[in-house]
């Protein structure tokens, strides 16, 4: 394979999977480390990407960068899927207790299985989405709890002092949250102060927290770290960790379930 021919892959599977392994390029592409390094460097000075520990991300994946709900809910949609219906097999059968869904597109893909899962007027699920608010709304049967705060536009989360207050006094039986990253080293995070004081208070009101997190977040560190890795139960994702990450998850007791 020429070297050109081998840039265009490393940048097409950037597009597919918004970060690349140096390791797991070297695999594909037949190559030594230290060519996919070469070309790494290579495209990091043309501006297409921007190395990170063990591989790159797409240059505009800064720790403060953050997309909107419309160009979240177009990716990686067979893998949230595939995770979201992994994920409910949590709540057992006919669950009566109390869900806390945080705000995110992997979450909403949770609340779309919910309806099949709970067991009538004993079983309660809780949101700051209003996004999610909205949809579970519209399937009969859910019974559902708001907390309200500024929503934020670009994810359809309330956040604020009263939302943080309001899950603090709360002790729900299970929370899915989302992340924008995860990290041995770092644990979850995400790019904004408001939202990283909800989740953090999502992961410390509930009896169990479930994460979901597609293996495009592997080694991702957001600005905002909200649960080291000891203080998540259970890791649902799409493909197995591996690397520094699976021996940390597996040192903090992390279960890991891949869809």
């Amino acid at each position: 394979m020429y070297a050109t021919e081998r840039r265009e892959l490393i940048e097409q599977v950037l597009r597919d999977e918004a970060r690349v392994a140096v390791a797991d390029l070297a695999e594909r592409l037949d190559v030594t480390t230290e060519t996919v390094r070469r070309d790494l460097a290579l495209l990091e000075r043309a501006g297409v990407l921007r190395r990170v520990h063990g591989g790159a991300v797409a240059a505009d994946r800064g720790s403060a960068a953050e997309a909107d709900l419309r160009e979240r809910a177009g990716q990686r949609g067979p893998a949230k899927h595939a995770i979201a219906r992994r994920a409910v097999e949590a709540l057992g059968d006919d669950f009566r207790g109390s869900v806390l869904l945080d705000a995110g597109t992997t979450t909403g893909a949770v609340a779309e299985l919910l309806s099949d899962r709970l067991a009538g007027p004993d079983a309660q699920v809780v949101t700051h989405s209003a996004v999610l608010a909205a949809l579970l709304t519209t399937r009969g049967g859910v019974p559902l709890t708001t907390i309200g705060g500024r929503v934020r536009g670009i994810t359809g989360a309330a956040v604020g002092a009263g939302t943080v207050q309001a899950i603090e006094s709360m002790r729900p039986d299970i929370a899915f949250v989302g992340t924008n990253g995860l990290s041995a080293a770092f644990g979850a995070s995400t790019p904004d102060p408001d939202e990283a004081d909800v989740k953090r208070a999502i992961v410390r009101s509930a009896r169990r927290v479930v994460l979901l997190a597609d293996a495009s977040k592997f080694g991702d560190e957001s600005l905002q770290r909200f649960a080291r890795l000891d203080e998540i139960d259970l890791l649902v994702t799409d493909r197995a960790p591996s690397g520094a990450l699976a021996a940390a998850l597996e040192d903090a007791d992390v279960e890991v379930w891949i869809a």
